[in-house]
């Protein structure tokens, strides 16, 4: 999608379908639970001549959030064509980065509705300035305009959709332009993990997701590593591969290096669960509803993309990515409940439950970064049901061994949009890996099996900072939950990971 800037000084003469206004409340959040959002207000930045536009239309603005008000600009006006004043759902002086991304994302939609393919949007100011205003809309307008068509032909279709292909942000100053590019950098990166997401797992395989790894590094100018099965042997990673023995398609593991610090400098280190599909192996999953299980690489799809956008960026960081990445089925070799299995960091692990694969290929690949010795490591994994119990679809499972780098991530999600809550990892949770047979268990029960689970990979970081993300119920879905996102992969947590390294730069 293209998208450019423009200053407000233009919006009576800007040359467009559609121009989306913000529409305040008058209430502030302490008297809005019982008095709604108030009379409506719009930014001081419309001019005289689009207020005409709304004739008699005034008494219809609605401030509540996502309402929708069309109206057709007045007969002679220059300027836009017609204007759709959208409700934000509180005062100016009280939006958040959040907000804006889903005002641009519902500006959007109104243009699909429409069957318009290009539109203006008038973005609302921000306290923390334009620049974090501008990159919000922008990421809510790329992110909106997504959508997963490669392997349609049409058959069928009386009509195709309209994608949104022109959009420009109406706001001033360098500090603007600069937050606009960053933002559809940012987007451009999350829509590459949700393609990658949306790929099926015939399709989107461990060597899939290395060759686009490596693609992207030689475009973007980042070094990619890729180890397959006789390399991985020699790492002695040992839990990778048997996750991987059931299935014909080999194991990868993608390491990839931003090289944009200082020599010498310690590393940032992200990781991602990559499994390509989940079939639960021996421990078999039901029917319904495998065929989402192509969503179980999501967190290898971020790392990979948010390589790509601090790549882009320019980021002052030395960053490793680092991506394992196998399937999970059944067969004559596959691992089997009750077999031990020695990891790379040489402790053993009793398989309890083959469908609790994802920290075996993610315990290897933790021990595998410690030789660069990162001054902070963060992984990522659609890694258990359980998180979704605790905390439905709106919030990642953040939990970590340092309580200031979960801090520091947890406000990285805030800024972001891709929020998170902290669960304890307290001495009473170990207790329950424990093993009769090895030295630990890869399921601790049903109780707590998030945190549990999130113990399990703290036994692999020795003494690193490290904070681990659970984004089983946050990676992909119906795409209710906010109106720049639609049905199938979100991309998540792609946008927070480089909300992270770049608050370190």
């Amino acid at each position: 999608m293209a998208l450019t800037t423009t200053s407000t000084d233009s919006l009576a003469t800007l040359d467009t379908p559609l121009l989306a206004v913000p529409v305040f409340g008058t209430h502030d959040a302490a008297t809005r639970e019982t008095d709604g959002p108030g009379a409506p207000t719009m930014p001081g930045a419309l001019p005289a001549e689009l207020y005409n536009a709304l004739r008699n239309a005034r008494s219809d603005l609605r401030a509540n959030a996502g309402a929708k008000t069309l109206v057709w600009s007045a007969e002679g006006v220059d300027g836009p064509e017609r204007l759709v004043f959208i409700g934000v759902g509180k005062r100016e002086s009280e939006l958040t980065a959040e907000d804006v991304r889903r005002f641009a994302g519902h500006a959007v939609r109104q243009a699909e509705a429409l069957r318009i393919e290009g539109l203006g949007i008038l973005v609302p100011s921000l306290a923390d300035g334009p620049g974090i205003a501008a990159q919000s809309a922008a990421e809510g307008a790329v992110l909106a305009s997504w959508r997963f068509r490669e392997l349609k032909t049409g058959a069928g279709e009386t009509e195709e959709p309209t994608e949104v292909t022109d959009v420009t942000l109406v706001g001033d100053g360098e500090e603007f332009d600069a937050g606009a590019e960053n933002g559809v950098i940012i987007a451009d990166a999350e829509n590459v993990a949700r393609v990658l997401q949306s790929r099926p797992g015939n399709v989107a395989t461990p060597s899939h997701l290395a060759r686009v790894a490596e693609a992207l590094g030689r475009d973007l100018g980042f070094d990619v590593d890729v180890l397959g099965p006789d390399r991985l042997k020699e790492e002695r990673m040992r839990a990778l591969l048997a996750v991987s023995q059931g299935s014909e398609q080999e194991p990868r593991l993608i390491v990839m290096h931003h090289r944009g610090g200082g020599e010498g400098e310690k590393p940032l280190v992200l990781v991602g669960k990559g499994l390509t599909f989940d079939a639960g192996g021996i421990s078999i999953k039901p029917a319904k509803g495998m065929e989402e299980m192509r969503f179980d690489m999501s967190g290898g799809a971020a790392v990979i993309a948010a390589m790509s956008a601090l790549a882009r960026l320019g980021v002052k960081r030395n960053v490793i990515g680092i991506v394992p990445s196998s399937e999970n089925l059944l067969g004559g070799r596959a691992v089997k409940p009750g077999d031990v299995v020695k990891t790379r960091s040489g402790k053993t692990v009793e398989i309890i439950n083959t469908d609790a694969e994802g920290r075996l290929i993610l315990c290897d690949s933790l021990d595998y970064a410690l030789q660069f010795e990162p001054e902070a490591m963060v992984d990522c994994a659609t890694l258990t049901g359980s998180v979704t119990y605790a905390l439905g679809n709106n919030a990642i499972g953040l939990m970590g061994s340092d309580d200031a780098l979960v801090e520091e991530v947890r406000q990285a999600g805030e800024r972001s949009g891709e929020r998170c809550w902290t669960l304890p990892m307290w001495p009473e949770y170990r207790r329950q890996l424990d093993s009769d047979q090895a030295d630990l268990q890869n399921v601790g029960g049903r109780a707590a099996g998030t945190i549990t689970a999130g113990w399990f990979l703290r036994e692999f970081v020795q003494d690193t900072k490290w904070a681990h993300l659970d984004v089983a119920g946050t990676a992909y879905g119906d795409g209710e939950r906010t109106s720049y996102l639609r049905k199938g992969g979100y991309g998540v947590p792609t946008r927070l990971l480089v909300e992270w390294v770049r608050g370190r730069a």
